[in-house]
């Protein structure tokens, strides 16, 4: 315990001010979104921009690819959550049964898509795991985009396969953002479950 301890506080003491800063952006994203406030869209942009280059300096290509499909998907959510052409916006809600067989084809598709090319196309190490924490978070995101509640549980399957890993990779703060963000992504499928009820209760009183 004590060992890795000092580890941790050796790769602390050695952490930049951008893995600081794509951090701190990492934690006011996941609060908002928790708060189900659309200000967690360009908190999650700009994290997601930074983190893109700090994961490539050590070699983990998919999730840098995740983080570039983050900004993506928080443009495309930004959007879905604000302006919708001649709709309202999109309301948070139970993922229907096709969402559901769009989110496992993503997880597990981009599973052995994502292994494949980090397998054949770049030095990785660690290509079974990358890919995993990719494209578990890539099907999270896109239940996130479209204000789905079981987004937390989707996105919680791939914080745990990625604590590990940033510590193997030496990545601390981001390590320990991610187990930040497991316990926070646990409160916030409760409070979504809490705005659902809520939301369908005032529909019956109407």
């Amino acid at each position: 315990m004590q060992q890795w301890l000092e580890l941790l506080t050796t790769q602390i003491r050695h952490t930049t001010f951008w893995e600081w800063f794509a951090v701190l952006l990492g934690v006011a994203e996941v609060l908002l979104a928790r708060k189900n406030k659309v200000w967690l869209y360009p908190a999650g942009i700009a994290s997601s921009a930074i983190t893109i280059f700090l994961l490539l300096k050590v070699g983990l290509y998919a999730d840098s690819a995740l983080n570039a499909y983050y900004v993506l998907m928080s443009i495309y959510g930004w959007v879905l959550w604000v302006y919708r052409k001649g709709q309202p916006p999109i309301q948070v809600a139970y993922a229907t049964r096709k969402e559901w067989m769009v989110t496992l084809l993503i997880a597990f598709g981009g599973w052995g898509l994502i292994y494949l090319l980090l397998k054949n196309y770049t030095p990785s190490t660690v290509p079974v795991w990358d890919a995993w924490v990719s494209s578990s978070a890539w099907a999270g995101t896109w239940l996130l985009a479209r204000r789905r509640i079981e987004n937390w549980l989707v996105l919680n399957i791939s914080n745990l396969f990625a604590i590990p890993l940033l510590f193997h990779k030496e990545l601390p703060l981001f390590a320990l953002l991610t187990a930040f963000l497991f316990i926070v992504a646990i409160f916030g499928y409760l409070e979504w479950r809490k705005i659902y009820k809520s939301t369908q209760a005032a529909k019956q009183v109407i």
